[in-house]
């Protein structure tokens, strides 16, 4: 059985590998392994290439919701917890925190899948993202409510 970190989704409990299992207000929206291209010369995977994955999982849902175009206006917060190396399995879980009248705020939890041998999960990024529904001209339009 895998060991979850103490930020891990179940508190330090025993679980399971893949998937996750996360409160029901989360959802996988994404899931990746990083490659040697996306390290450093220490082996560590580039902060900005764990931003740019964050941002695309955030997207998700908000995209659903304003059925059409988004884009990103705020990373209102971004905190990496761990380090990420080559080989980790990243699940990106996306719950939305507030639908404004063009906007829609995401938290985005990442978990690291390490050492398939003797499974180990860890939370290694949290973030917060605002995102604005968007018209074919790239003006803010009123998000649908249905």
């Amino acid at each position: 059985m895998p060991e979850i970190s103490s930020d891990g989704p179940a508190g330090g409990r025993p679980q399971s590998p893949a998937p996750l299992r996360l409160p029901d207000d989360r959802q996988l929206v994404l899931r990746v392994m990083p490659m040697p291209a996306d390290a450093n010369g220490n082996g560590d995977i580039f902060g900005g290439w764990i931003m740019a994955q964050v941002d695309l999982a955030g997207a998700v849902l908000p995209a659903r919701i304003a059925k059409g175009r988004i884009a990103t206006v705020a990373v209102n917060e971004f905190v990496f917890k761990q380090p990420v190396s080559i080989g980790d399995l990243l699940s990106f879980y996306a719950k939305v925190e507030r639908i404004g009248r063009t906007s829609i705020t995401v938290n985005v939890e990442v978990y690291a899948e390490r050492n398939p041998a003797d499974l180990h999960v860890v939370k290694v990024t949290e973030a917060n993202l605002t995102y604005v529904a968007i018209d074919l001209e790239g003006k803010p339009r009123q998000i649908p409510r249905s």
